[in-house]
């Protein structure tokens, strides 16, 4: 059987992976130059996720008491790109709680 390749000449399993290396740079990436429905999905969530992320740890920042938390927001960070781009490359639409549904509807307007 023959190996499909997306529009960037990759599988769309290292695609959906790639789409979180480099967190909303890669997503945005991939989602203007993709085509793949899956790799499409994974692009916008990572977008989602780590524009999220930032904007949460902007936001911490802003209070002193709570600016302790932003260790902890960056090790929840990490964990879950990992898991993201490891759930990508293993060919599976992993939706992360709350913003894998926000991304997918995002997906469908596009």
């Amino acid at each position: 059987m023959a190996e499909v390749k997306t529009t960037t000449g990759l599988k769309k399993e290292t695609a959906g992976a790639l789409a979180y290396v480099l967190g909303p740079l890669t997503g945005v990436l991939f989602f203007v130059l993709e085509k793949d429905p899956f790799v499409r999905f994974h692009a916008m969530q990572s977008i989602v996720i780590f524009v999220g992320l930032f904007a949460i740890q902007w936001m911490l920042g802003l209070t002193i008491i709570l600016a302790i938390l932003i260790p902890l927001v960056g090790i929840v960070s990490f964990i879950l790109w990992l898991m993201c781009i490891y759930k990508a490359w293993q060919g599976e639409e992993w939706e992360v709680p709350f913003a894998g549904k926000f991304a997918r509807s995002l997906v469908k307007k596009a």
